[in-house]
C-alpha cells in the first residue's frame, strides 16, 4: 500500500516565554492508502491539533508533513489551498453548513468555490446523495434536517470531489447513539466503496473500532 500521509518528528508549542507549553512532542505517523485510522487519547493530549497539522490547517512548530510525498508546509498558499480543496476532505464536530443553501447546494459548495461548474457534477451528486441516504432531502435547508442528517450533508460535501483523504475531528461528538452509529457505518462504507483513506479523532472505543487501526496519544506522544 502506498503512503498518503507521512509525519516526522512533529512538535507543536503554544504560548511564549514562561507560558509556552509543548502540546506535541515529536510525533511520527505513517498513513497508508485506503486505511481507516482512529486517533485516540485523553482530552488535551493533542489529538485535534495533530489532525489539523496533518491536513495543513495548522503548521507544526517543527517537523515535516508529506501528503502524497509533497511537503505541505513548503507549499505556497495557493497550492496548499488546492490540496486541501481537492485532495483532502474535512468533517468537523460542528457541521458548518450554510444555512440559506439547500442540501445539494451545500454539498456542491467546494466545487463552486474551486471554480468548477455544479452542472458537471450531477452524476457525482446523485451518487453521494444516495450513499448518505438524502436523495429525498436534496432541496431541504439545514434547519429542516436533524443533527445526524446535517452531518451526513457535511460528509457528502467533504467527499463530492472524491478526495484521496478524509480527516474527521470528533464527527459524532454532537449526536445521539443511533445517529452516531449511522454516521460511523457511513464512514466505513465510504472507506470500503470509494477507497478513501479516513483518519478520525475520537474518544470512543466503539467508534474507533469501525476503523482498522488505532493510534493512541498521551501527553503529546504516540503510546500505542
Amino acid at each position: 500500500m502506498k503512503t498518503v500521509i507521512q509525519a516526522n518528528n512533529i512538535t507543536k508549542n503554544f504560548g511564549k516565554g514562561e507560558n509556552e507549553s509543548q502540546i506535541l512532542k515529536g510525533i511520527d505517523i505513517e498513513i497508508k492508502e485506503r486505511e481507516f485510522v482512529s486517533i485516540m487519547g485523553p482530552s488535551g493530549c493533542g489529538k485535534s491539533t495533530l489532525l489539523y497539522i496533518l491536513g495543513g490547517l495548522d503548521a507544526p512548530t517543527s517537523g515535516k508533513v508529506h501528503i502524497h510525498e509533497k511537503d505541505i508546509n513548503k507549499m505556497k498558499d495557493k497550492e496548499k489551498s488546492k490540496v486541501r480543496r481537492s485532495d483532502i476532505g474535512f468533517v468537523f464536530q460542528f457541521y458548518n453548513l450554510v444555512q440559506n443553501l439547500n442540501v445539494e447546494d451545500n454539498i456542491l459548495l467546494p466545487i463552486v468555490m474551486g471554480g468548477g461548474k455544479a452542472r458537471h457534477y450531477k452524476k457525482e451528486l446523485a451518487e453521494i446523495l444516495d450513499i448518505v441516504g438524502l436523495s429525498d432531502r436534496r432541496k431541504y435547508l439545514p434547519s429542516q434536517l436533524s443533527g445526524g442528517q446535517q452531518q451526513r450533508v457535511a460528509i457528502a460535501r467533504a467527499v463530492i470531489s472524491n478526495p484521496g483523504i478524509l480527516l474527521a475531528d470528533e464527527p459524532v461528538g454532537n449526536l445521539d447513539s443511533h445517529s452516531s452509529t449511522t454516521i460511523m457505518e457511513l464512514f466505513k462504507r465510504i472507506n470500503e466503496e470509494k477507497g478513501i483513506t479516513i483518519l478520525q479523532v475520537t474518544h470512543s472505543e466503539t467508534n474507533a473500532a469501525y476503523g482498522n487501526r488505532i493510534i493512541r496519544l498521551s501527553d503529546g506522544l504516540v503510546v500505542g
